[in-house]
């Protein structure tokens, strides 16, 4: 496993809609491990391949709904989003290719995303709260769509609150 470099804004892969994923190989395995390595070391709770620079449809989750609880972890390679509850909820969020920035967005309150495991076995993942939060945020990154592009405020927190936000 290696660290990757998150690339920021305005880099143009962030903008980019992400191409799919074809191979279910050993390259497409080492890139899941860096993700979730570059991804833990940033600190974040999730990562899209396009923020380290690569145009893929893959993105890894890691999340817990607990601070004690043993966070659940989630690669994810070509997601998509086939179901979403009828209620949205506003959460502030911020990004790791974003930097210093966060900001007010409206999610749906749950989803239900499919796609395949890096095996290339399918998953269905049903979400609820952050979590689903989490996983519309790294799918935007796929379609070349950021949390400031759906932000109705967007601001620069204090030093100290950055590090508690998802991503």
């Amino acid at each position: 496993m290696a660290l990757r470099e998150v690339v920021t804004i305005p880099d143009e892969v962030l903008r980019r809609k992400a191409h799919k994923v074809t191979n279910f190989d050993k390259d497409l395995s080492t890139l899941v491990d860096d993700m979730f390595e570059t991804m833990r070391q940033a600190p974040g709770v999730g990562l899209a391949a396009p923020q380290i620079d690569i145009s893929q449809r893959v993105i890894v989750v890691e999340y817990a709904e607990e601070e004690d609880e043993k966070p659940k972890s989630f690669a994810v390679i070509n997601p998509e989003i086939i179901k979403t509850s009828a209620e949205t909820e506003m959460g502030i969020e911020g990004c790791l290719s974003i930097p210093n920035l966060v900001g007010e967005v409206e999610r749906f309150s749950a989803v239900v995303v499919k796609g395949f495991n890096k095996q290339g076995k399918p998953v269905k993942i049903k979400s609820s709260g952050w979590l689903a939060r989490i996983f519309q945020h790294e799918i935007d990154h796929l379609e070349g769509i950021l949390f400031t592009d759906r932000a109705t405020r967007i601001w620069q927190p204090p030093q100290e609150e950055t590090a508690e936000l998802p991503e």
